[in-house]
């Protein structure tokens, strides 16, 4: 995720834009404060080295459930938390689905800030979030310091990091479905039940065919791919600040706020209809973050073609990393 323009640190006026549709600043773009790299960079070398304890922590979970021909469930793993405070060596099975799941977001936050560099964006090194979630992680982000200039700079930078991940998690995800355990009726009696992306069924059609999605107990290696899909599906909201947001402004951004409220007020039916208490806070975020985009410093500078099919390139990743229903508690959830 990229985090756009942070208030107050522009030292000049920029056009409105929701009275002019077009503003344009000329000369070199505006000096933002400094910030200091070197405190910048032992924030992100710690919070990755935390997350890197989180996310080993929940691999080590599916890595037993696997090796135990079972799925997981909330109660096993809130008390594993609790238990390698004593015995740490239990996060070292946890290594392949650590590794494969920041391995995917780092990539995704290093295409956002190569592509910053590339059109000399000041941003900050991705910062991780470690959380005690059922992925060990709340994904990460980089801090955008300084205006980007126009339509083809956001939408690179909007672009860059969900390809990326998207990129490195395929083969991650064929490798899961490859050595998926096959145990009848697994998903059937699983306290939790994980959603399959569409790119996951076409895998599974192609790898092992003829086999029932029920049937399938992932890799821990094809479930650190899931949680990477998973993250790529929701930065790819076309909303607010998230990926598809630049991707969205940069397109049409005069349609830019009416469909970030749309979309926010569609999450209230998802919930009711598929149950995942997610799209309930995905909605209250939208709401509360607001719907306006930073102004670009150039708007008359439009994308080229090569862009826009890049962007429906992006709708499509999305599709095939959307979920409706993420994750739910199966028939026998405590």
């Amino acid at each position: 995720m990229s985090n756009g323009n942070g208030s107050g640190a522009v030292r000049v006026e920029v056009l409105d834009p929701e009275r002019f549709s077009r503003a344009y600043i000329p000369g070199p773009p505006p000096q933002w404060r400094p910030y200091r790299k070197g405190r910048s960079l032992a924030i992100a070398l710690a919070l990755f080295v935390v997350t890197l304890l989180s996310s080993l922590a929940t691999g080590a979970q599916f890595a037993a459930a696997y090796a135990n021909n079972q799925t997981i469930s909330l109660d096993d793993f809130f008390r594993f938390y609790g238990a390698i405070v004593t015995a740490p060596r239990l996060l070292l099975p946890g290594i392949p689905f650590a590794l494969t799941l920041l391995g995917i977001l780092l990539a995704h936050e290093l295409g956002h800030w190569f592509a910053c560099r590339y059109h000399r964006i000041q941003a900050s090194y991705p910062y991780f979030i470690p959380a005690p979630t059922l992925i060990g992680t709340l994904g990460a982000f980089i801090k955008i310091r300084s205006p980007i200039r126009d339509r083809r700079a956001l939408f690179d930078v909007g672009l860059s990091g969900p390809v990326v991940g998207f990129i490195l998690a395929i083969p991650a995800l064929a490798i899961g479905v490859w050595y998926a355990k096959i145990i009848p009726g697994v998903q059937s009696g699983a306290p939790l039940l994980f959603g399959d992306p569409l790119l996951q069924r076409i895998l599974e059609h192609l790898l092992r065919p003829g086999i029932p999605a029920r049937d399938f107990l992932l890799h821990p290696i094809g479930r650190a791919a899931w949680a990477g899909l998973f993250a790529t599906a929701l930065n790819l909201l076309p909303a607010g600040q998230l990926d598809g947001g630049h991707i969205l402004y940069s397109v049409m951004s005069h349609r830019h706020r009416q469909i970030t409220v749309a979309l926010a007020l569609s999450m209230v039916p998802l919930y009711i209809v598929y149950r995942w208490q997610g799209w309930l806070l995905w909605c209250v975020l939208l709401l509360a973050l607001g719907f306006r985009h930073p102004p670009l410093l150039d708007t008359w500078r439009p994308l080229d073609r090569k862009r826009l099919m890049w962007a429906g390139i992006a709708l499509l990743i999305f599709l095939l990393c959307f979920m409706p229903a993420p994750i739910a508690e199966g028939p026998h959830a405590s």
